[in-house]
């Protein structure tokens, strides 16, 4: 009597990827086949594996880092089981913290792999992706066109000379421009140092703007009715928006709202044992600059929405900084409910009746 193999053999890669090497390490379901070193190239290993585990079901993971997501994205393309780890998320025992090498770390991901105890993150399309990096080289250059104020502003102050008290401020007027360009020092070293920083300024403040104008153009292109219902909520302008689909992708792929904030870090971290409960502050998993943003927001969704106005009177008396990170959560929950249901946010109507009546 033949019997017949009902499951199909498997087999478990953990990678850890460099810029010019990747270490492999290769089990199967039955038993352990080999860690070696080999170039960064995704067509080697995929020869690799057809030549030695033909007909395999193949998973791979790998952790996130400085490599993004294209060898994701190619071995996927070959019908692979692939998964990409927040580095954070694997666990290491005491072990792994003194003995850290590049095959170790690669067979613990095999190993942990085959356990099905790791948990992957998103994995965006090659689309998404570049929107992703268009949005983070606009945070590049806003932290640059920062940089480049505070340096006119500190030669200024080092050769002794004092702004007028109307320009004295976080912002700048094309009036400050002109009378930057129009000053004058002492020597002509002086004035060449000012005029490089105010060409710098003005090409990094162009860039800064056009920026945000190809962001917002692309979404109305790619993105129209995401991009719109985001709109619609108090607080939510066109760039913000933007970042928002650039950041996120699909919002339809969070199942709950607590998913989503979690994912950008408007969620407090906790620390609950032994009948002691203590909140260790806002979490440091996060979309770091998207959660910038949203709690900018927030601030704009108090002055024009009459129903967070109200939630903020709520919890006044309450630490400002924490009640404003609670208007921002309820703003994500507003944010996933408007594209989830395809519905446009709307102010309450009765609230603003009840105002206009007062």
């Amino acid at each position: 009597m033949s019997t017949q193999i009902t499951t199909s053999p498997k087999v478990y890669i953990g990678l850890d990827i460099h810029k010019k090497t990747w270490t492999v390490s290769i089990q199967t379901d039955l038993f352990f086949h080999k860690t070696y070193l080999m170039p960064s190239k995704s067509s080697d290993l995929e020869e690799y594996v057809n030549k030695n585990f033909h007909n395999h079901e193949v998973y791979l993971v790998y952790e996130a880092g400085c490599c993004g997501f294209s060898v994701a994205r190619y071995f996927l393309n070959l019908a692979w089981n692939v998964l990409v780890v927040n580095p954070a998320d694997v666990k290491t025992g005491n072990k792994e913290r003194y003995q850290k090498t590049d095959a170790l770390d690669a067979k613990n991901l095999s190993n942990q792999l085959k356990s099905g105890t790791l948990k992957g993150i998103n994995i965006p399309t090659e689309a998404e992706d570049q929107f992703t990096s268009l949005a983070r080289h606009r945070t590049q250059v806003t932290k640059k066109l920062r940089a480049t104020k505070l340096q006119i502003k500190s030669l200024l102050l080092f050769h002794g000379i004092g702004i007028p008290e109307e320009y004295d401020n976080s912002n700048w007027p094309n009036g400050f421009i002109e009378w930057l360009e129009k000053l004058n020092f002492s020597t002509i070293c002086g004035d060449l140092a000012l005029q490089g920083k105010i060409r710098m300024l003005k090409f990094i403040k162009s860039e800064y703007l056009e920026i945000a104008n190809q962001m917002r153009a692309y979404c109305r292109k790619e993105h129209k009715e995401d991009y719109n219902l985001l709109k619609s909520i108090p607080g939510i302008g066109g760039f913000l928006a933007s970042v928002i689909i650039a950041e996120c992708g699909d919002l339809r792929r969070f199942n709950t709202e607590g998913q989503f904030a979690s994912f950008i870090g408007i969620v407090p971290g906790m620390h609950d044992s032994g009948g002691s409960e203590k909140c260790l502050g806002i979490t440091p998993r996060s979309r770091s600059q998207l959660r910038s943003y949203l709690i900018e927001a927030a601030w704009i969704a108090v002055r024009k929405d009459l129903e967070m106005q109200q939630y903020y009177r709520k919890h006044q008396g309450k630490n400002v900084k924490n009640i404003i990170i609670k208007v921002a959560h309820k703003m994500t929950r507003r944010i996933l409910s408007v594209v989830k249901t395809q519905t446009p946010c709307q102010i309450n109507k009765n609230m603003i009746l009840e105002k206009q009546e007062v």
